[in-house]
């Protein structure tokens, strides 16, 4: 009888824990989420647009050089937004939502590098050190504040039980 009283107690255990947990759904297959259910009462981290850091001082302030191609600004990003995450006791395994805007990149015809996006995202997601796969979106813009700024990213974290 106690047997069965402590199984019981731990599959409720389980199924409560299990249930405070966000749930992404969508393709396996996708890097991304189709979509993500919050349980209530799970409190929300929100970040303003972050851009990159100068990569290179020493560049002009005009040059290419100074903030680096569309992949190497979003890494950046993605180191500050990993910081941001890390004094509040989170990871990128917490992040629920990411929106990203790419303006067009002259060295690459003035079209947008979303492949530099990608390629960066994969490094930090969907990935055997991170499985989170969160939603997002990807918009092209014509422009950011500076002309040097190729990508700027918002960001929806999750705070663990």
């Amino acid at each position: 009888m106690k047997f069965l009283f402590f199984a019981a107690t731990l599959v409720a255990a389980t199924l409560a824990a299990h249930a405070q947990t966000v749930e992404f759904y969508g393709s396996p297959t996708s890097p991304i989420s189709a979509g993500a259910v919050v349980p209530a009462g799970k409190k929300l981290l929100w970040t303003s647009g972050i851009v990159a850091d100068v990569a290179d001082s020493t560049a002009a302030p005009t040059s290419r050089a100074r903030y680096g191609d569309t992949k190497t600004q979003a890494l950046s990003i993605l180191k500050k937004l990993e910081s941001a995450l890390k004094p509040r006791g989170l990871s990128f395994r917490d992040v629920l939502m990411l929106r990203v805007y790419v303006t067009p990149d002259l060295e690459k015809g003035g079209k947008h590098d979303y492949q530099g996006w990608f390629d960066a995202y994969g490094q930090y997601f969907g990935t055997k050190q991170n499985p989170t796969k969160p939603t997002r979106s990807t918009l092209g813009l014509a422009g950011l504040v500076n002309p040097q700024l190729l990508i700027e990213i918002e960001m929806v974290a999750v705070y663990p039980d």
